[in-house]
């Protein structure tokens, strides 16, 4: 009898594992281990989509724009919105109704027409299928971002998600393949990479200031704690509780990624990632929840770097539950010196200098001055900030300190003109991806992780990151 019962139990377990295995082996976006690595599939391009490198559609006019998600980040955008334009606040969407009322409050001090209006657990969907709307502008939880992306696509819309775009490798592709099939824009907001340290060092870098860039620093350090209940249902302590890894990667990656012109004549390509325990994530969610309640996953701190094909390393970090000042840790290294953001903004390079801007000459081995830090932010202006001066309407208008408004603007312009984007989905999927990947690199005890290449071989195509005007 016990044989028998071992024999049963042994016959049980060997069909879960093959039906586990077919289920791996079905998915074309799974990974495998090979030797010492994980690495993931990339699946062939089906043969009705197109690459998006470089995409521009049709110009528009005039943009309609519908807004889903007015909770904490939509309202900010609805504001940001009625100075901009070329662009037409056409619908606006809340799973609760009082918040599309509170919207429309925004635009009626502008003196802005209200706008269609959409609430309640299908609200977006109809949102979506309207004829009258050219873009969709998303600002709900991150579990929705890719749902709402891909229907938003497939019902002939451009689409703007808040980051991070997707959380898996899955939705990842998914937002790559209907963007190439639909030929339809999918860019994350990514504001960070419209921040004017950011931008200016992003020229400067491209100016040959810093020399050849060898490695980045970039991270997302932010308390949470005074912000955890203003998320609805508690869906970012949720997602922080339940998994390990960089959830929040894009503030960090993204401006260091247009440096190191990544799908650009780069590519990410192998990751490790490492964590420490969540000591302080445990005490939080015992606070949270009561004393044992839950077991709290993610790390107080995770750490991950990356190496690119040719040879660049990159270093992303992420806390947001451990008091500290907040940093972003945006750092470029290169062979003429550097740029570093936190805990002060400092520029250091080894150069002789044109005198016209009145500096003869800088040593590496130490941050310049103040003065000559404010003589060459103003050389090294990025040009999109120059024109129109929207550096100072972007100051008056807001949103962290103006990025966000550079943003929004950057991304109406393109479509007025029938622009390429600055962030294109491919953007989107490679930040993005880290989400997963960190949490698999974890998970195998910080093994390293082949990264997708979401262009399929395209990473080259195009030499070197640059802002249509």
């Amino acid at each position: 009898m016990k044989s028998l019962k071992n024999r049963n139990l042994f016959f049980t377990v060997t069909i879960i594992a093959l039906a586990l295995f077919a289920g791996c082996k079905n998915d074309p976006y799974s990974y495998k281990i090979k030797g010492s690595k994980i690495v993931y599939n990339t699946p062939a391009r089906p043969s009705n989509q197109q690459s998006m490198l470089g995409f521009a559609c049709e110009p528009i006019e005039n943009v309609r724009v519908g807004f889903i998600g007015l909770g904490m980040r939509g309202p900010d955008a609805l504001r940001r919105f009625a100075h901009i334009e070329g662009a037409t606040i056409a619908a606006l969407c809340d799973l609760i109704p009082e918040r599309v009322e509170k919207a429309q409050g925004i635009l009626e001090r502008r003196n802005i027409p209200r706008a269609a209006e959409y609430s309640g657990e299908d609200g977006w969907m109809e949102l979506c299928r309207r004829e009258d709307i050219d873009l969709v502008y998303l600002s709900v939880p991150w579990q929705y971002h890719t749902k709402m992306a891909v229907y938003a696509m497939e019902h002939g819309k451009h689409v703007a998600i808040e980051v991070p775009a997707a959380t898996s490798i899955t939705e990842c592709w998914d937002l790559v393949n209907t963007s190439e099939r639909t030929r339809k824009h999918c860019m994350m907001l990514e504001n960070c990479c419209y921040d004017y340290f950011e931008l200016t060092c992003l020229n400067m870098a491209q100016q040959g200031l810093f020399g050849e860039i060898v490695h980045a620093e970039g991270g997302y350090c932010h308390n949470l704690e005074p912000y955890w209940d203003r998320y609805q249902g508690d869906w970012r302590m949720d997602y922080n509780k339940d998994h390990r890894g960089d959830v929040y990667p894009t503030h960090g990656i993204g401006p260091i990624c247009q440096a190191l012109n990544i799908h650009r004549g780069d590519k990410m390509d192998i990751l490790v990632s490492m964590d420490s325990k969540p000591f302080r994530g445990q005490e939080a969610a015992d606070e949270r929840y009561g004393k044992g309640a839950v077991k709290y996953a993610n790390g107080d701190v995770t750490s991950t770097l990356i190496r690119t094909r040719k040879g660049k390393t990159i270093l992303v970090g992420h806390s947001t539950i451990t008091p500290r000042p907040y940093s972003r840790m945006y750092q470029l290294v290169g062979t003429k010196g550097i740029a570093d953001k936190y805990p002060h903004k400092g520029i250091a390079v080894d150069l002789k200098l044109d005198t016209n801007i009145g500096i003869e000459e800088l040593d590496a081995e130490k941050f310049c001055t103040e003065e000559e830090y404010l003589l060459l932010m103003e050389q090294y202006q990025h040009p999109i900030t120059r024109t129109g001066g929207l550096a100072e309407k972007a100051k008056q208008v807001g949103g962290h300190g103006g990025m966000d408004f550079i943003m929004d603007y950057r991304l109406i312009y393109c479509l007025n003109k029938g622009l390429p984007l600055d962030q294109d989905v491919y953007d989107a999927a490679e930040w993005s991806s880290l989400v997963e990947l960190t949490e698999v690199s974890i998970k195998h005890g910080s093994m390293p992780v082949v990264m997708p290449d979401f262009t399929r071989g395209e990473w080259d195509k195009i030499q070197g990151l640059q802002f249509a005007e």
